[in-house]
């Protein structure tokens, strides 16, 4: 919803968020947030990890994010990969995060999160078409914890082996894992990505609701 999703959004009453060790990691904008020396040493502080927009989900830093997961710590991603202000359907969702849970060596809890309020808090479009300089103060923000998802990961991947047969599709050179050829990890991917996005768009449903019944 804007650029103060994170870390801001953690700053709900009874949040643990003065524990270091309990904070999150969280995939960032390489462009945004490691620009210069600067930035890229405050939000390494931050527990930031520098994704490259568009670098695809093999990239160097995927992996840094794996290896976390692999160590039981908790990973926020946007599976969206881009800024929306706009009231309408999550728009089809990028493929970085289902491929963490599925290439982590133990499948990761997974809990979805829809929040409303932060385009007020920084809109895109409030002067002249450009951003807020700062954050606009006295704004509602509305955060949705859903329950944990669950992922079948061994039905998942059989029916990305079966469905990938009948798959014609160009390759990216990706690496062959989880004992899958490219065509059925973009098989698998999909399935996971199609899966997250049911949950967090009835969570965007059920939060619509109850903020018009609020209103």
């Amino acid at each position: 919803m804007s650029t103060l999703d994170d870390p801001v959004m953690w700053g709900f009453k009874g949040f643990p968020i003065m524990d270091a060790k309990m904070a999150r990691w969280v995939l960032a904008a390489e462009d945004i947030c490691f620009k210069n020396r600067v930035l890229s040493y405050f939000f390494r502080l931050g527990k930031c990890i520098p994704i490259t927009r568009g670098g695809g989900i093999y990239q160097e830093h995927m992996n840094e994010a794996l290896d976390r997961l692999s160590y039981g710590e908790w990973l926020h991603t946007f599976p969206e990969g881009k800024v929306s202000q706009r009231n309408e359907p999550i728009r089809r969702l990028k493929w970085g995060t289902a491929s963490l849970i599925a290439r982590a060596p133990v499948t990761p809890i997974v809990l979805p999160i829809v929040h409303h309020g932060f385009q007020e808090v920084m809109p895109e479009d409030y002067l002249f078409g450009r951003r807020a300089p700062l954050p606009l103060f006295n704004k509602n923000i509305n955060i949705i914890v859903g329950d944990p998802i669950e992922f079948d990961l061994p039905k998942l991947r059989e029916n990305a082996v079966s469905m990938s047969k009948d798959l014609c599709s160009s390759s990216s050179g990706w690496p062959s894992t989880l004992g899958l050829n490219e065509a059925a990890q973009k098989c698998l991917y999909s399935s996971i990505s199609k899966q997250i996005w049911m949950v967090m768009e009835n969570l965007r449903s059920f939060g619509k609701m109850f903020l018009k019944s609020k209103g």
